[in-house]
């Protein structure tokens, strides 16, 4: 389990317009928000980022950027990006399920096609979003088992203004016997 104030994972990987991403090079006031999604085949991601792209000025006048991340080959990361019209959002791609399970995200098998008639791979991750600082230590952190109930892009916004406004430290940092 990665624990807030602790470093997180190493995370570098090639973006589709972007060139590489390396996570420990973001240059950012605040940190940037990781947001990994389980892929094309899913239609929740595709909202889930669109509502992401559409409020990243809002996290840019925060000082946090952004990025999506999923173990999607390049070619439909590609297919993502057109079916979300993506054209500020950072998309990288081809993240080892390996590098998944050490930022905790839970890996799911291929139901076959879903409801968008969209082959699932194999083996795939499901969704996480992380807050990292630009230390590269956990602010904020969340995963899910399944494509459901992610939290509200809109509502971290909120929040990002409360915790700046309060210099309020990431919590869930405690480690000792309980």
């Amino acid at each position: 389990m990665l624990m807030p104030r602790q470093k997180t994972p190493g995370l570098t990987l090639p973006t589709l317009d972007n060139g590489q991403f390396d996570l420990s090079q973001e240059n950012t006031e605040r940190g940037t928000l990781v947001c990994f999604y389980r892929g094309l085949h899913c239609p929740v991601c595709a909202t889930y980022l669109t509502e992401l792209q559409k409020l990243l000025p809002a996290f840019a006048e925060r000082g946090v950027g952004a990025i999506a991340v999923s173990s999607d080959n390049e070619e439909r990361a590609h297919g993502m990006a057109d079916k979300i019209d993506a054209k500020e959002l950072r998309i990288a791609y081809d993240l080892p399920l390996d590098q998944a399970r050490d930022w905790g995200l839970y890996i799911s098998t291929s139901r076959g096609k879903t409801s968008i008639g969209i082959e699932e791979p194999a083996l795939f991750s499901e969704p996480g979003l992380f807050l990292v600082t630009p230390e590269q230590t956990l602010y904020f952190g969340t995963v899910q088992t399944m494509p459901f109930m992610r939290p509200h892009f809109s509502e971290l916004v909120g929040a990002l203004d409360f915790a700046i406004a309060n210099n309020y430290p990431a919590r869930g940092e405690y480690t000792a016997a309980v």
